[in-house]
């Protein structure tokens, strides 16, 4: 079951994501609060495939609501007008914008005012996650999932009637109550203290490098524990104690609560050991496990049929890879791609962490939202209107330029190149639409075995041949290139070329291109396509 989970602000509104299976909050964004969040919150439900929204309700220290409780409440009622089928659940929360503030200052990486409200919304999910049920989830709307009775004052005390006379003794079994309880304090944070430790402290364990690896302390040597998805604090706890992993169960959930909140913990295979304390342990819980993630990398400039050969060396079958990428997606990224149009071009260069056995569906709309994310902060939908191109038109274009140039500066002046040769009617002339034409119908060269018959291929990819735009991307372009191919450079150059030193030489005339070519690039040229 998925859940999106929001914090609710009046300037912009976090949002964060969560599959009950792996109860794991990922901070996903923000959306700003300019009258368009209802439409954006709608989109990102549609794709993510959930109408399960949880909003954090914020009250002040004595558990009463707030104006801006009240703000969130209306925002809700607004969501479910707007979403008629959505189910809408209140987390009790405060200050977890302070608390995702503190979280990203102890990642001491630089981080803006939306990652805030993101983290704060993963915060507000995370704890939400801690007590969850389908039957609470499912039920009739309630208050809130932290506690129904917190939507009124606590019940206070009854107010004792003022003595009229205080005696000694009455004095005095104040004084020893109020000894007694600063004892018990104190030996109670004595006995925190000392339950943070390892169960075998002070043990030095020799790396798995050294001589003496073999050879370990019995306290050195690795026990593997399990996490399954779904667990708790309290269960792991509750097994680190019982494996003898750590000293004390209730001390290990309130030194995570107290320090560690909102920061989940993750399912998977541990090698643990009796000399790491709880901060140690609680660590790596929060790292992951030794077989919890994979990393994927897909480079700028790379090609659908490229990202699938490495889908299938990480382990995925080629079947279910093919089946994935023929099936057909409901992002709004793709909301201007013909509907006959492969993904190509779409698949956003990155570094991703998927967790093992994530299908690959969900790795194509990973790279999906990434995408998007990067055309909805660059404004790129708009920057390329103003180039009187769409958006798919914008990306298919910043591909042939991804392939062209390497540097932001050539990439933005070869894209005015292309844009001063569409306007003016002449081809694009571009060497890398006539090898991906070749590479479609004819990968390994048995037929087109040099450069003169690739640029010769009878293909609407052959800008050599054909004028304007290619029918579609020919490779998956990064940022630079988008931003380059929105905000081309000023230039009246017509031609271009990249010299066997690796250097863009540019040129207004025939007679200087060809002069470029005779004194720059003898090899490169000459290459095979």
């Amino acid at each position: 079951m998925k859940l999106i989970a929001l914090d609710v602000g009046s300037k912009r509104i976090g949002v964060a994501k969560a599959d009950t299976k792996v109860r794991i909050a990922v901070p996903y964004g923000v959306i700003e609060a300019d009258g368009s969040e209802l439409t954006q919150i709608a989109s990102f439900a549609r794709v993510y495939g959930t109408n399960l929204f949880v909003i954090g309700l914020p009250r002040n220290n004595k558990g009463v609501e707030t104006a801006q409780s009240l703000y969130v409440r209306n925002f809700a009622k607004a969501l479910k007008e707007y979403l008629p089928d959505a189910k809408i659940r209140f987390q009790d929360e405060s200050f977890t914008s302070v608390e995702a503030e503190e979280h990203l200052k102890a990642r001491k990486k630089r981080y803006a005012k939306g990652e805030i409200d993101a983290e704060a919304a993963a915060i507000i999910l995370q704890d939400f996650l801690e007590n969850f049920t389908e039957r609470a989830i499912n039920a009739e709307p309630g208050e809130t999932n932290a506690s129904a009775s917190a939507a009124s004052p606590a019940p206070q005390p009854a107010k004792k009637s003022p003595q009229k006379k205080k005696s000694h003794v009455a004095r005095n079994i104040i004084l020893s109550l109020l000894a007694l309880l600063i004892l018990i304090g104190i030996g109670g944070f004595v006995f925190y203290r000392a339950n943070l430790a390892a169960v075998e402290p002070g043990v030095e364990c020799a790396s798995a490098s050294s001589e003496n690896s073999t050879d370990q302390p019995e306290a050195c040597k690795n026990i593997t524990f399990t996490i399954n998805e779904g667990d708790s604090v309290q269960s792991v706890a509750d097994n680190l104690a019982a494996a003898g992993l750590t000293r004390n169960s209730l001390v290990f959930q309130l030194h995570y609560y107290l320090n560690y909140r909102g920061q989940p913990i993750k399912a998977g295979d541990y090698d643990l050991n009796k000399t790491l304390s709880v901060d140690g342990l609680i660590q790596q819980f929060i790292k992951g496990g030794k077989d919890d993630v994979f990393s994927f990398t897909i480079l700028p400039g790379e090609t659908i049929s490229e990202v699938k050969k490495k889908l299938v060396k990480q382990g995925y079958a080629s079947e279910a890879v093919e089946a994935a990428f023929a099936k057909k997606y409901d992002h709004p990224v793709l909301a201007g791609k013909p509907a006959d149009a492969s993904l190509e071009g779409y698949i956003y260069g990155e570094t991703y962490e998927f967790f093992n056995g994530e299908s690959v569906e969900n790795i194509i709309t990973t790279t999906l939202d990434q995408l998007y994310k990067v055309v909805q902060n660059n404004n790129l939908e708009q920057a390329f209107k103003e180039q009187n191109l769409s958006l798919y038109q914008g990306i298919t274009l910043a591909s042939i330029v991804q392939k062209e140039a390497k540097s932001a500066q050539d990439q933005a002046t070869v894209a005015q190149i292309f844009y001063t040769r569409l306007a003016s009617g002449i081809s694009l002339g571009s060497d890398v639409t006539a090898q991906y034409a070749a590479d479609l119908v004819d990968p390994d060269r048995t037929t087109y075995t040099d450069n003169a018959a690739v640029i010769n291929i009878d293909s609407p990819y052959n800008t050599r041949k054909v004028r304007g735009l290619t029918p579609g991307p020919v490779c998956n372009p990064g940022e630079q290139a988008l931003q380059a191919t929105a905000h081309p450079a000023d230039t009246t150059y017509l031609y271009f070329l990249t010299g066997d030193d690796g250097v863009m030489y540019y040129s207004n005339t025939v007679a200087e291109h060809n002069q470029n070519i005779a004194s720059h690039c003898q090899q490169l040229c000459n290459a095979q396509l």
